[in-house]
């Protein structure tokens, strides 16, 4: 799906209307449980897809058992020349990665390791920031403001010659906050001569403002800028652990030099497949909007304050610890967010199917009555 395809899309029936254009109980037949279970724990912890793969793509990963005795560099093209046409790029601009993950951690040890500096939001992804860290790499954690947003001036007075990357996530985990539309393109074009900046955008398919600009734009304007994006979440591959990165050629040159694990013949088949399957891809924003709606209106009906989330979790003031709460819901079969400290009454559920999200509230009820 072209970004400018998502645009239409958005603009044509907003996502208020989604649900009234695509039937979810009816558009796929997904072979999954509606409530699935890890010993015997409901699991909204990671931020995953839980309809996915999609039917297509599992017959995709299915045929590409006939070449796993092959390495994954023939197939690879196929895959760089159709996210290259997706985000409007050259196939030098695209660096494949083993998930978001590792082309963060590829980031961090090519600008921020041997004595360089990284300088984040906190509390914010740490992929990143702890792999650095173990390169000698230091990290400048810059509280979030009172609206536990990214505090992009206190950001700004951080940057110095030692400055090797500023890393923003946007969304941001785990706060769900999003910058204003152009906040975060007039600080890249303000610092990107003196230090790279990295735009992880792992969550931006669930922004529903069609205009919300992608830093892309700045990628292919020639700055210093490197946008992440993954396949785990709208596409639902998060198992199967494919990304990839965006970013100017001689950028890109660079990364790939840090790029260990890669990916492989079955996860590059599927994330071909999933980007040629846009009814998945509406159908699982769909699917996600409705469970939002779910859990505000829970949340609502218990006064607890939360964040109105462009991502697939929801973080809210829970009032009391985090790991007070973590045992609670678990002792109701529901496992949540992990803590995100400062932050320790403040908790990140992610939505799940329907049942799921439906089963986290009823027990949410609970603990709270």
């Amino acid at each position: 799906m072209k970004n400018i395809d998502r645009r239409q899309w958005l603009k044509s029936i907003g996502i208020a209307s989604t649900a009234a254009m695509l039937n979810p109980t009816t558009a796929f037949a997904l072979d999954i449980p509606t409530i699935r279970k890890n010993d015997d724990l409901v699991r909204l912890t990671s931020n995953e897809n839980p309809y996915g793969p999609s039917k297509r793509v599992r017959a995709a990963i299915t045929d590409a058992f006939n070449v796993t005795c092959r390495y994954p560099s023939i197939n690879l093209r196929p895959l760089v020349e159709a996210i290259a046409t997706k985000e409007d790029v050259s196939k030098n601009h695209i660096v494949i990665t083993g998930g978001a993950t590792e082309g963060l951690k590829a980031a961090g040890i090519t600008y921020g390791s041997n004595g360089n500096e990284i300088i984040a939001a906190d509390p914010t992804f740490q992929a990143m920031l702890r792999y650095a860290e173990n390169f000698d790499g230091y990290i400048h954690r810059v509280a979030s403001n009172d609206k536990l947003e990214h505090d992009l001036d206190a950001m700004s007075d951080r940057v110095t010659s030692k400055t090797g990357i500023i890393f923003i996530c946007n969304p941001n985990n785990p706060t769900g906050t999003l910058l204003e539309k152009n906040e975060l393109r007039d600080f890249c074009n303000t610092h990107e001569k003196k230090a790279v900046i990295f735009s992880d955008a792992a969550y931006y398919d669930y922004i529903t403002d069609p205009d919300y600009p992608s830093m892309t734009e700045l990628v292919k304007e020639g700055k210093n800028i490197i946008v992440s994006k993954t396949f785990s979440k709208v596409y639902g591959l998060a198992g199967i652990r494919i990304g990839y990165l965006i970013a100017r050629p001689d950028i890109a040159v660079r990364l790939k030099d840090n790029i260990m694990a890669m990916t492989n013949v079955l996860a590059i088949a599927a994330a071909t497949e999933a980007l040629k399957d846009d009814e998945f891809y509406k159908f699982s924003i769909t699917k996600n909007a409705k469970a939002k709606d779910i859990i505000y209106e829970t949340l609502n009906s218990l006064k607890l304050p939360y964040i109105k989330s462009p991502t697939n979790f929801v973080f809210f003031n829970s009032g009391r610890h985090i790991k007070e709460l973590s045992s609670q819901m678990r002792n109701e079969g529901i496992a949540i967010g992990r803590p995100f400290p400062p932050l320790y009454d403040w908790c990140r559920i992610s939505t799940g199917t329907t049942e799921e999200v439906e089963a986290f509230c009823s027990a949410l009820k609970i603990v709270y009555s």
